[in-house]
Order: C-alpha cells, then structure tokens, then sequence
C-alpha cells in the first residue's frame, strides 16, 4: 500500500499544474508577464542601490558578464555561425544605440526618483510610432496622431517644470534613453526578417558588453564584497526577468500582455517608498495617466485594427 504521505505532494503538485494549464493562455501569460514586471523592477531598483558609489558602466559591464555567462551555452552553439548577419551594419548600429539606450536610462534611474524614471521610459510608445512612419513607413490615421500628441503632453507635464533645475539634465537623460530604445525596436523588427534570434542575441550580448569596457575601466571603483554581490545578482535578475517575459510571450497574445508593462509604476513606486523614501510628486501621477492612457489606446487601435500599418 503506497505511503499517502508520500504521494500527497506528487498529486498536490500534479493537481496544481493542472489547474495552471487550464488556465487561458492570457490568463497564463499576464501572470508570468506581472512577475517579470517585479523582478525588472527590483533589477533598477538594484542598480539604483549600487549606483550611489559606483559608476553605471561598471555596473552594467558586470551586468552584461553575468548574462552573458548564464547564456553561454545557447551563444556556444550557435558559434560563430551567430556572427553571420545579413545587416551587419545594421547590427552594430543597434549594439550603439542599446548601449547609449542602457547608460542614459539607467544613469536617470540612479539620479530621479524610481517612479519618474519608469515614467518616462515609457515614452518610448510614442517615439516607436513616429519613427515607425519615417524609417518603416507605416502609415497612421488621426486618432494614433492624437493619443501620440497626448502622450507626449503627459511627458511634458513630467519633465518641462524639472528642466530648470538640478536635475534637469537626468530628465533628458532619460528622454534620450526612451529614443534609443525606440530606435533599437524598429531595427530588430528589420532585422528579425533576415537573421536568427540567436543572431540578435550575441550581438547585443557580447556587443554592449565590449562597448561597455573601456568606460567602466576609466570610471573603475573596486566594489565591496557585498556590492559585488549585488553586481552578481543584478546580471542574476535580469536574466530571470528576461526569461519570464519569454514565457509569457508564449503563453499569452502580446497585444494582450502589452498594456500590462504599466504595472511597473507600481512596483517601481513601492520599490522607491520603502527603499528610498521617494514617492512622486503630483505632476508625475498627472503625466503618468496622461502617458499611460495614450499608450493604451495606441494598443487598443493596434488590435482593432490588427496591424499598426492599417491605421
């Protein structure tokens, strides 16, 4: 007679997998997408704490070490055949823009406070459409025209009256940042017509992290123990919240996970209150609704519609 005591955890576990897999795969999928929200949150807040002694390219070329070591035998197989790139013009262009895209914006998240940083990085919505329609030639109707302008009025009302003064500069920083990565999404959709995942991965992987050398050797603090520490998980966490938001993609329709990416205020509003004693002034939350609700319709009309190039 088997021990129940035994088997009650294989069934417990059998039982709750099954329950998961009922689930829709939206359903699925927003929940891994919500989870990978909170580690990206912790992973700024992270390099937020480290950031205070040492420099942001030190920080992100032990960032870049430790996802590349963890990918190593995905960027190992695929060797050097990854390398072989239809545009590998358009490769290295991408790897410069990624790596202004990560010191800008993580540079403002170690001066601004959490939440405002988020904020603005999601400004990136906006900068995507408009280069969609120069670079792609996408085409786009008046209602997309209106929500971008009202996106970018909420960013406004975020950074215009903060320009004048100390922290200004952080501000722009982080604007600068938000159009970088809108300018790395528009390429990765050209490069992914003509080259292999595994081929975008080792540029940005390896590229960044060469990029990333010589700066964080000129600006070069040797790190605690316990800072070292933490470089190690940062490279750690990120991996982890990268992975999840693959799992999610899977699971889940991404026009359906996508407005889910506005949760990150939350998280990063939390992380700043109790880790930083931040918490954002009024203008903030009032860009922050304008931001987000803009970015929300442009992804309502994406659906509607079923292709940004019909609207």
């Amino acid at each position: 007679m088997p021990d129940p005591q035994i088997d009650q955890p294989a069934t417990l576990e059998g039982s709750l997998l099954e329950r998961w897999n009922a689930l829709p795969g939206n359903v699925r999928g927003g929940i891994i997408f919500i989870l990978a929200a909170v580690f990206f949150s912790v992973m700024v807040a992270l390099i937020k704490i480290v950031g205070q002694r040492l420099h942001i390219t030190e920080i992100l070329l032990f960032r870049q070490l430790t996802m590349v070591l963890i990918a190593a035998p995905v960027l190992w197989a695929g060797w050097p055949e990854s390398l072989h790139s239809a545009r590998p013009k358009l490769q290295v262009v991408r790897v410069g823009l990624a790596f202004m895209a990560m010191t800008l914006g993580f540079s403002a998240i170690v001066a601004l406070p959490l939440a405002e940083a988020t904020v603005i990085s999601f400004s990136k919505t906006f900068f995507t459409t408009v280069f969609a329609i120069f670079i792609l030639g996408e085409v786009v109707r008046t209602p997309r025209w209106i929500a971008v302008v009202v996106g970018f009025v909420g960013i406004l009302i975020i950074v215009w009256p903060a320009l004048s003064s100390d922290y200004g500069i952080w501000h722009i920083a982080a604007l600068a940042s938000a159009v970088c990565v809108s300018l790395v999404f528009i390429i990765i959709r050209i490069l992914s017509q003509v080259d292999q995942p595994v081929t975008i991965l080792t540029y940005q992987a390896v590229g960044v992290g060469i990029l990333m050398i010589a700066p964080a050797i000129w600006f070069w603090q040797t790190p605690t123990l316990a800072e070292f520490g933490l470089l190690v998980l940062i490279g750690v966490v990120s991996v982890v919240a990268q992975y999840l938001n693959i799992l999610a993609m899977k699971a889940g329709e991404a026009s359906a996970l996508a407005p889910l990416e506005y949760t990150r205020l939350i998280f990063a509003a939390a992380l700043g209150y109790f880790l930083f004693a931040e918490w954002p002034e009024p203008r903030v939350w009032v860009g922050a609704a304008l931001i987000i609700a803009a970015a929300l319709y442009v992804l309502y009309r994406e659906r509607k519609v079923g292709s940004p190039s019909n609207m």
